[in-house]
């Protein structure tokens, strides 16, 4: 389709296949939390930075047209939880592919957990978003993640469940957890036909972050779409800029940070 791949190349960058993408949904789930309280400032930072994307849900579109400035390819989250719910896993659609091609979307994304009470419904309703994708020529990136009563999050196995379901479902791209070691991701990875980024987790050093990223990308990523461990840095667009170096320049994480 030829519509997916005019707005692909708006989020992945065309020399190195890769792409630094930042959540910045997290406000729906947790409320008002540090590094989204001034969207504006945070998305100027995060595109300074030389980020490819971002993710928003669609009322926050506004904060990230800044009309100048370096321009960023723009992911609308279509579905959402907030924490205050038992089961803040249960994810439920809040926009249509349809809105997002309005609000001048380069690609959507959905939010899957294998495991979870209602599976069954988050992936009824990804089916019903790949269909509209396909109809509109819209990537789908879909974040998926093994969670629920007894399931390992980190577990090689489930991570390639995971991904299997999201190719199967009809993914042009998708986020997941990394495994921890290059060797099980990498394996993971070659058995998928479309790009895998990897998710954030928990928050750590530049350096730490730094070094699992270049494993991951070096074991065949697609690179990250990282939220919290982006936008809640005490330097935003220094950290990007960091992430961008090591993703789309192969540089060493203790070259860029000093260390």
């Amino acid at each position: 389709m030829i519509g997916k791949s005019i707005r692909m190349e708006r989020i992945i960058n065309r020399n190195t296949g890769r792409a630094v993408i930042v959540p910045l949904d997290h406000g729906f789930t947790l409320g008002q939390i540090d590094g989204l309280l001034d969207m504006t400032s945070t998305i100027s930072a995060i595109s300074e930075g030389g980020a490819n994307a971002i993710v928003l849900h669609k009322g926050m579109v506004k904060a990230g047209h800044r009309r100048k400035g370096r321009d960023i390819g723009l992911i609308v989250h279509l579905s959402a939880s907030t924490q205050l719910n038992p089961d803040p896993n249960d994810k439920v659609l809040v926009c249509t592919v349809e809105e997002a091609v309005a609000l001048g979307a380069d690609a959507v994304s959905i939010h899957i957990n294998l495991g979870a009470p209602n599976e069954s419904r988050m992936l009824e309703s990804a089916g019903e978003v790949v269909r509209d994708c396909n109809r509109w020529g819209m990537p789908l990136l879909v974040m998926i993640y093994p969670r629920g009563k007894g399931i390992d999050p980190t577990s090689p196995e489930t991570i390639g469940h995971c991904v299997r379901v999201a190719e199967e479902l009809g993914a042009d791209m998708i986020k997941t957890n990394y495994p921890g070691n290059p060797e099980a991701f990498s394996r993971i990875v070659k058995a998928c036909s479309v790009p895998v980024f990897i998710a954030g987790g928990e928050k750590a050093g530049d350096l730490d972050t730094l070094m699992i990223v270049r494993d991951a990308v070096g074991a065949g990523g697609a690179g990250v779409c990282l939220g919290r461990n982006a936008f809640q840095r005490k330097d935003t667009s220094a950290f990007v800029s960091r992430l961008c170096r090591v993703i789309h320049e192969n540089a060493d994480p203790r070259d860029v940070t000093g260390k």
